[in-house]
């Protein structure tokens, strides 16, 4: 018993809740889109699809920052909790404002941009998945658990960025700009999953913590938007429901599939340089296209017979090799040009970064180098006692901060031996004419 009244006492949702009304009027001024809100809604839109256009994960954020696209998405949800049918039009039709001014600025951004390719930060935003659906359901639970409070938080900046509302918008514009319905729909079709999921969370936390209902005068009036709100909720919830079941059976799908390929599809002589997946819950397709060593149709049949073990009922097993009638040389060519590059990709940067390092540090050593003879040469006019005179650059470990310091150490020899001043006199013209941040002079 004393158990359970500690959970119940660390888990009260109740503990530090502002004011129910207070919360209902602060979600619902953050629904409406107009003015100042419709033109930073705008600017962030702008913003988003510079970054998915040069494929900065960093700007994306910034922009997801910005937006004000929670507001009627949340609004929607703590409508249909109060049973106020009147803010769930003025949901709806707020958010399809902003949906279509969004879409409608990133498609003119993307008719424009010389940058027409399809960077990764936008194509992560053309099909949803099982974790998007999570992201969105325990985002939008955070979200309006951090908008109940006393003590507002940074939760609901953090849930637009996790929940990523606005770079599926643009990506959606960039397959009007593009005339690619794939992406268009596909990004669609993924905020709109996480608009609903965001929704229902706030939906369910507005009914678990007795949000006071909307009042109504008339009783028949107050059973006819009960009706409504039940008839709207179930439209929502159902198909919702349905859709998330099949985004799990894909995503499943998808790791039995891959696991297939890199069960069964390796060869000694023969390597796998493109793989895509079509799921389709009647009949699945896996493309695998090979080059190298001809694998013949028996053992290829024999693979595809494994199929049903990995889960992969219904799924079709179509493979590609260099030489086939039907194959695409110039696709394969480029397929084998972008493995090749994307594997040696990081190996070239790391060369590149190491050349350059040695270009510098010799650049240093030459310039040292050369200026020994003239530095010589002018410290002799001044100093005739100077016998031998070196220039050299060496390391130095710094063992209190842990990091390696460059030092150019000078040696000179005199005759006979300098007093204090000309030492003096020696390294401070020595620091000026060589213009080194750190010298360390010896004199013999």
């Amino acid at each position: 018993m004393e158990l359970l009244l500690f959970f119940r006492d660390r888990f009260d949702l109740h503990e530090g809740k502002e004011d129910e009304l207070e919360t209902i009027d602060y979600i619902k001024k953050n629904v409406e889109f107009k003015g100042a809100n419709l033109w930073i809604l705008i600017f962030a839109i702008f913003v988003a699809s510079v970054g998915l256009n040069v494929n900065s994960t960093a700007v994306i954020i910034g922009a997801m920052l910005i937006s004000p696209l929670m507001g009627p998405i949340m609004g929607i949800g703590l409508a249909a909790g109060i049973n106020d049918f009147e803010l769930i039009k003025k949901s709806l039709k707020n958010l399809g404002i902003a949906v279509l001014i969004s879409i409608l600025t990133s498609t003119i951004y993307f008719s424009f941009t010389p940058l027409n390719d399809a960077q990764s930060e936008l194509l992560a935003r053309t099909e949803p998945t099982i974790w998007d659906v999570l992201i969105a359901l325990f985002g939008g639970l955070a979200g309006i658990v951090a908008g109940s409070r006393k003590e507002k938080s940074n939760a609901i900046p953090g849930v637009a960025i996790a929940t990523a509302l606005m770079p599926p918008l643009c990506t959606a514009g960039y397959g009007l700009a593009t005339a690619n319905l794939f992406y268009f729909f596909g990004a669609f079709y993924l905020f709109f999953i996480n608009s609903v999921f965001i929704s229902l969370s706030t939906y369910l936390i507005v009914r678990f913590m007795n949000f006071p209902k909307k009042e109504f005068l008339d009783p028949k009036r107050e059973k006819t938007v009960k009706t409504y709100i039940t008839i709207f909720t179930i439209l929502t919830i159902v198909p919702s429901i349905y859709l998330a079941y099949n985004i799990v059976k894909r995503t499943l799908w998808e790791k039995s599939a891959n696991n297939f390929i890199t069960t069964e599809m390796q060869f000694p002589r023969t390597q796998i340089i493109n793989s895509t997946f079509h799921y389709n819950p009647d009949s699945s397709t896996i493309e695998v296209t090979l080059i190298g060593e001809r694998i013949n149709e028996e053992n290829l049949e024999i693979i595809s017979r494994k199929l049903p073990v990995f889960n992969l009922k219904n799924t079709y097993l179509n493979v590609k090799q260099s030489g086939d009638s039907g194959t695409d040389m110039n696709l394969l060519r480029s397929d084998i040009l972008k493995d090749l590059y994307e594997r040696n990709e990081l190996l070239i940067k790391n060369k590149d970064q190491k050349i350059a390092l040695l270009e510098r540090e010799l650049a240093e050593y030459g310039q040292t180098y050369s200026q020994v003879m003239d530095i010589a040469s002018e410290a002799k006019i001044n100093h005739p006692n100077l016998q031998n005179f070196s220039l050299n650059r060496g390391i130095v470990a710094n063992l209190q901060q842990n990091r390696q310091d460059t030092l150019l150490i000078a040696y000179a020899k005199f005759r006979q031996n300098p007093n204090q001043n000309e030492r003096k006199r020696f390294e401070n013209w020595l620091k000026i004419r060589t213009k080194a941040d750190s010298l360390a002079v010896i004199i013999n």
